[in-house]
């Protein structure tokens, strides 16, 4: 009996970190749903997957509007169940606390926190339902080390990871997997093109994030990587 696909749905697929994880878990033969704001930039993903004879199903989503996540989780679920979650979408201002606008903060925890806090809700009772599955969330060395110009973002991050930390407890026992993946300075578009030119060589490539996610993904029997952080070799910006 041929073996199902696992739906793995990822959460700001546009680029990154995200774009590599949606290439990586196509590559290993899942359903991928691929989600972000710009469609445009997910088209490309798939443009870029055609020449390895590869696709993912993209999904536009707006996470920090619960009622968009709803509506997506309806629609992939339609077509599959979802096994896997990738909570990756995130933004950040890189500004000082007395200079970030109200506009900025509210922005950035909607997003950070609050949308991948809908996205887990979205997904809990169809893997509740089902036996299984697993939270994979992207946070990031904020929760670990203390950095200026980085307040409200830390604020986001470090919410998630209280939430998440309490949620793995209480869902253990419905066989559901709570993944946190910690990652150093990785160069992606949430960095400036002067500070990743600058500092491109000793940062974090994203494919190798994406390559983390998928390992800890495909482990097997009843381990689960709960907490993984990689930092560049030689240390944080």
């Amino acid at each position: 009996m041929k073996r199902e696909q696992p739906g793995v749905w990822i959460t700001g697929a546009s680029s990154g970190i995200g774009k590599s994880a949606a290439i990586e878990f196509a590559k290993t033969g899942a359903k991928v749903f691929a989600s972000a704001r710009r469609v445009s930039e997910l088209d490309r993903l798939n443009q870029e997957l055609d020449s390895e004879k590869l696709s993912v199903e993209i999904f536009p989503c707006n996470v920090a509007s619960q009622s968009n996540v709803d509506q997506t989780v309806k629609r992939i679920s339609a077509i599959s169940k979802i096994d896997c979650l990738i909570n990756n979408a995130g933004i950040t201002s890189f500004k000082l606390a007395e200079d970030n606008s109200i506009n900025e903060i509210n922005d950035i925890i909607n997003t950070n926190l609050l949308g991948s806090i809908y996205t887990i809700k979205s997904v809990l009772p169809q893997m509740i339902a089902n036996g299984g599955g697993t939270i994979i969330n992207i946070l990031s060395v904020v929760t670990k080390k203390t950095f200026t110009k980085s307040s409200v973002y830390s604020a986001s991050k470090m919410g998630l990871l209280g939430y998440t930390n309490s949620l793995r407890e209480e869902v253990r026992k419905y066989n559901i997997k709570v993944i946190n993946i910690i990652p150093g300075a990785t160069s992606t578009s949430i960095w400036s093109k002067e500070i990743r030119n600058q500092f491109e060589s000793r940062m974090l490539a994203s494919e190798d994030i994406a390559r983390v996610l998928v390992w800890s993904y495909l482990q097997k029997s009843n381990m689960v990587s709960e907490e993984i952080i990689v930092r560049p070799i030689e240390g944080d910006l």
